[in-house]
């Protein structure tokens, strides 16, 4: 059982986590959701379509212009705030890797911090504990925040994702994180190359097996660009894709822009499976 927040979901359950980034540089799109308004817009729109958790970020992932902790916080706080006061039963996650930050948004209403940096501030999973919030703990391969791989290499890339996540994720349950609130994530594109991403989605079994709910993070990404030759835009058909052979694999949590036809692909995938019932069933019927 996977519980956040005032929310709990079964261990075959796919979940979606949408993604609104509140800045004015965000690689996909282009600061689209960083004034308050169309923030909140996509926020009620992704929760119309079946997102049952709420990814809020303050700083893009890739280098760029300095920001402060002061102003993450400020771009990330009162957001929180007014999506919980709007929407009290979403999930609200806030992608950070500053412990700072991570207390603000979690007294203002936080349910889960997304550290995709891989524990570069270990007072962040302190802080999750502190606050009984969840924490998503991910492999970034030793990457400093907002720095791009450069001629990165493993000798087992999915061992050494193996041995970051799960070491993380058995900390953070010492430190007295709830453990059916903490989650694993192989942090495509984070600390690899292409080559390392396609690995880790080939090997996601494995990650699935160490009991942890396993995370994923492909929404429009380098590796899903290189690997068909694609400009950020036309990269949805292949994330589907990858999202696809991720849920067949065991994947619990979707971090997607395109919330609507995720859903279609992971209800489809779990119907697949056995795990869903066809949500209407005539042929052969009548």
């Amino acid at each position: 059982m996977l519980r956040l927040g005032r929310r709990e979901f079964d261990t075959h359950e796919p979940v979606i986590m949408a993604i609104v980034n509140r800045t004015p540089d965000s690689f996909y799109d282009q600061g689209a959701t960083f004034r308050d308004e169309p923030a909140l817009a996509r926020v009620e729109q992704a929760v119309a379509e079946g997102a049952a958790i709420i990814d809020i970020g303050g700083v893009k992932a890739g280098p760029g212009e300095e920001v402060t902790a002061e102003e993450e916080a400020r771009r990330t706080v009162g957001f929180v705030a007014e999506v919980r006061r709007r929407f009290p039963d979403v999930v609200i996650s806030v992608d950070t890797w500053r412990a700072e930050v991570g207390a603000a948004v979690c007294e203002a209403g936080a349910d889960l911090l997304n550290d995709a940096w891989g524990g570069v501030d270990s007072g962040l999973a302190e802080v999750a504990a502190r606050y009984g919030v969840g924490l998503v703990c991910t492999h970034a391969g030793g990457a400093e925040p907002r720095t791009r791989p450069h001629r990165v290499a493993y000798d087992d890339v999915m061992a050494d994702i193996l041995r970051v996540t799960v070491g993380l994720a058995e900390r953070a349950l010492a430190l007295g994180v709830p453990r059916e609130s903490i989650l694993i994530d192989p942090g495509h594109d984070f600390g690899k190359n292409t080559r390392h991403s396609l690995e880790a989605t080939r090997r996601l079994g494995e990650m699935v097996s160490t009991g942890w709910p396993v995370l994923v993070s492909l929404s429009n990404k380098d590796f899903v660009g290189e690997t068909l030759d694609k400009p950020v835009k036309e990269r949805v058909v292949g994330t589907l894709a990858t999202t696809a052979v991720s849920a067949w694999l065991g994947a619990q949590v979707y971090r997607v822009h395109e919330v609507a036809e995720t859903r279609q692909v992971l209800d489809m995938v779990a119907s697949i499976a056995g795990h869903r019932a066809p949500a209407v069933a005539r042929r052969g019927l009548a």
